[in-house]
């Protein structure tokens, strides 16, 4: 029996979802890149730099954060420290069932703010 690369398995339908999500969020960030590693986790990168990354044997949802928006949603609940990132400030979704798509991207545009360079910075819409 031969196993499947973990960047090649199969994704379910919930994987599929989010990540669809994400590709259209990102698309509207200036120079943003898609990568999947050698385990099998998805990123979104701007300047070779991960600021969203999905896990690769189960659903799960990282985004760059700083250390107080990061305690702020752990607290808040509905996330987690990321495992081996949340000293960085890294959080995670931790019910997906609470899900809030305009959370998500607000988060997803801080963490872009985070990781791009100043000259990206100055591409973004005003409304950013």
């Amino acid at each position: 029996m031969t196993s499947m690369p973990p960047n090649e398995r199969v994704k379910s339908t919930a994987e599929l979802a989010l990540l669809a999500r994400l590709r259209e969020g990102c698309a509207q960030l200036p120079e943003v890149a898609e990568a999947v590693d050698g385990f099998g986790h998805t990123s979104f990168r701007v300047a070779k730099k991960p600021f969203v990354m999905m896990g690769s044997q189960e659903l799960h949802l990282a985004i760059k954060s700083d250390p107080v928006t990061q305690d702020l949603l752990v607290r808040s609940g509905g996330f987690r420290r990321t495992p081996f990132l949340g000293q960085h400030g890294w959080v995670s979704v931790a019910d997906f069932e609470r899900l809030d798509w305009d959370q998500i991207e607000e988060l997803v545009r801080d963490a872009y703010r985070l990781a791009a360079p100043k000259r990206l910075l100055k591409k973004l819409p005003e409304a950013d």
